[in-house]
């Protein structure tokens, strides 16, 4: 990815939950490192209608390079 990428909201929960997978993480212990339940998790991955969007920005910010600028959700290296 680029530097600065800009991304729709709706991709936010595909992002989410790839960079989660590359590091290795499964659910259970991306929700303990989290503070949230693995429902949380699940949902903010795999619902992108659901309202979890900070839970999505925490999880790509935690599992990547990247830092999410919003309200136009711009991918940054950090």
């Amino acid at each position: 990815m680029p530097d600065i990428e800009s991304v729709r909201e709706k991709d936010l929960a595909r992002l989410a939950r790839r960079f989660r997978i590359q590091s290795g993480d499964n659910r259970a212990e991306a929700a303990r490192k989290m503070k949230v339940s693995q429902t949380s998790i699940f949902q903010a991955e795999e619902k992108p209608a659901q309202g979890l969007l900070k839970l999505r920005v925490r999880l790509i910010e935690r599992y990547s390079a990247y830092k999410v600028t919003g309200p136009i959700f711009l991918l940054e290296k950090k």
